[in-house]
């Protein structure tokens, strides 16, 4: 190969490379150790987004009482979905209950919104959810490099429900 020939190529997969990290980010909130005991575990569904999920929901202290009370969920608030698999069969099918819901296997992702002050301003308008904003952990905690804009697409139309597919069930 030419040495000009080998430049480009260097080139495009610095380029490549790069975009591919422009796509993932690291969450800016941290994952809240202890949720599980700490938060109210308001609400477990089949995930609607995804026909091969199940989802169980938490909501800290600040998120639970204002939600309870009808209020906007103040800054501080945190909420947790424990994304799990669900079961399949030999062939592959998803496995549901006697009550037609899906049956959780394996606990593969934690997803935390999280709200702060500021923190709508520094996205971009398709991207904004008020001041909530998104990470996506391992079931171990550990921040996963994935694209948080998608969550942050998914929920920005949401605005008469503070950007929450699940306000309504927010109670103590």
């Amino acid at each position: 190969m030419s040495e000009p020939m080998r430049r480009i190529l260097i080139a495009a997969v610095a380029i490549a490379s790069a975009a591919c990290l422009a796509a993932a980010e690291q969450p800016r909130m941290s994952f809240p150790q202890g949720y599980q005991s700490a938060f109210k575990n308001y609400l477990s569904l089949d995930r609607v987004q995804n026909p091969d999920q199940v989802i169980r929901l938490f909501a800290n202290k600040a998120a639970i009482d204002a939600g309870s009370e009808g209020r906007e969920l103040p800054d501080g608030s945190v909420l947790v979905g424990e994304i799990y698999a669900a079961k399949k069969d030999a062939d592959g099918k998803v496995v549901t209950s006697s009550l037609g819901r899906r049956i959780r296997d394996k606990l593969v992702a934690i997803a935390v919104m999280e709200k702060r002050k500021g923190w709508g301003e520094t996205l971009p308008a398709e991207y904004r959810n008020g001041d909530w904003d998104f990470g996506i952990f391992s079931p171990e905690g550990k921040a996963l490099d994935k694209d948080l804009n998608a969550c942050r697409k998914c929920h920005a139309p949401l605005s008469t429900s503070q950007h929450l597919f699940s306000l309504q069930h927010i109670v103590k």
